[in-house]
């Protein structure tokens, strides 16, 4: 399934956290307005909870996107679900909590065509937080549409040697624990992630020479969604979709 980006004539756009530039990000709520823009991919942040449950949350801590303090690895799943993670962006959006990776596998039950950027988080438990994951994902029968992510070149590395699923890297200097050289950490990618600072045609044609496909980050303005194509990028992700998708066609209006 994940194989079609691989086609010439692919553009894929992927929704960063979900919808984030409208909507709290990395909630139910944010992916489904992001699946209901018609969005190509889903971006999206996984840790693991006190009791080794799957969440989904960006931050090694919950007090920017909750109305809770203190690390998300001292929660329990129950503890994690009675903080409001929705308030911090707007009044309006009160009340919305933090999804396991389960619930949002129930979500995408819907949008079976829509493909999974599935970022582990770096900490000391990454790589169980690795294998559960998979497991969830294998479960629901997704791993197809998974491309798997992370900043930790040895959970890139980990997540490839053992399970032999796609991974999208960065740029060496992003990353810890970068391995340079012919058997090196680019050789664990399927495809790269470059943000729109460092973005250059030369640096596009580089990756693409050595058979990744490479995709910007994150262009939110059209300016930016036609200067990634320019590039000669095969995808972008965004944290609004919208400019994105009316650029390339795939949406009418940016409304």
């Amino acid at each position: 399934m994940i194989e079609r980006l691989q086609e010439p004539s692919c553009m894929m756009v992927a929704a960063h956290r979900g919808y984030k530039a409208a909507y709290p990000e990395n909630t139910l709520l944010a992916f489904r307005k992001a699946l209901e823009l018609g969005v190509d991919m889903l971006e999206f942040d996984l840790r693991l909870s006190q009791d080794h449950e799957v969440v989904v949350i960006h931050d090694a801590t919950v007090q920017r996107t909750t109305s809770g303090s203190g690390a998300v690895r001292d929660f329990t799943l129950e503890e994690l679900k009675s903080l409001d993670a929705g308030g911090w962006f707007a009044h309006e959006f009160e009340g919305l909590k933090i999804p396991t990776l389960g619930e949002l596998c129930d979500l995408l039950k819907e949008y079976p065509e829509v493909l999974c950027n599935v970022e582990i988080k770096p900490s000391p438990d990454a790589i169980e937080a690795a294998d559960r994951a998979v497991a969830i994902l294998g479960r629901y029968g997704y791993l197809p549409r998974c491309v798997f992510t992370c900043f930790d070149a040895e959970v890139l590395t980990y997540i490839h040697d053992t399970y032999g699923l796609k991974t999208q890297g960065f740029l060496g200097e992003k990353m810890s624990h970068f391995v340079s050289g012919e058997a090196g950490t680019y050789t664990r990618m399927w495809a790269i992630g470059v943000e729109m600072s460092l973005l250059t045609p030369a640096l596009v044609a580089r990756f693409q020479e050595q058979g990744l496909l490479v995709w910007s980050y994150c262009p939110d303005e059209e300016d930016g969604v036609r200067y990634s194509l320019e590039c000669g990028v095969t995808g972008m992700t965004c944290n609004d979709p919208l400019p994105a998708l009316a650029v390339t066609g795939k949406k009418d209006t940016l409304i």
